[in-house]
């Protein structure tokens, strides 16, 4: 990971991969999203450290977690780099560089099947309330 790619939050912290993906699955957490799963996916590509793969119940809900994330980012100073799929829901993917969060509604997510594609991933099924607070 380079200097450039690192995230500061509010107060001029540097927040490492570790940091950012444990807070926003925090924020998730707290809109009660389904099945937060982290996958590691450093040494493997390069364009990120982290995958967040989370659930909604509806589009209504993965809304809401993709508003959670991004208002509680937003207080620590963090903007995505880009946001796509909020318009239907279904997936919303939010790049925030060393992290991509992806929000699926269940659907969607056995579909695309991303933990599965990731397998060899290390993988971390998350507990609420977990992570850098």
């Amino acid at each position: 990971m380079t200097e450039a790619k690192r995230m500061h939050d509010h107060d001029g912290h540097q927040l490492t991969p570790e940091e950012t993906v444990a807070a926003i699955a925090d924020l998730a957490a707290d809109r009660k999203a389904l099945d937060i799963v982290q996958l590691d996916l450093r040494g493997m590509i390069g364009y990120a450290d982290y995958f967040l793969v989370c659930s909604g119940r509806t589009d209504r809900q993965t809304r809401a977690i993709h508003d959670a994330i991004h208002e509680g980012m937003k207080a620590r100073g963090m903007l995505p780099r880009r946001v796509e799929g909020l318009s239907e829901a279904k997936w919303i993917l939010m790049d925030y560089l060393d992290v991509v969060v992806h929000v699926f509604t269940p659907e969607t997510r056995e579909y695309y099947r991303l933990e599965q594609l990731w397998g060899e991933a290390p993988s971390l099924p998350v507990e609420a309330g977990v992570g850098a607070g």
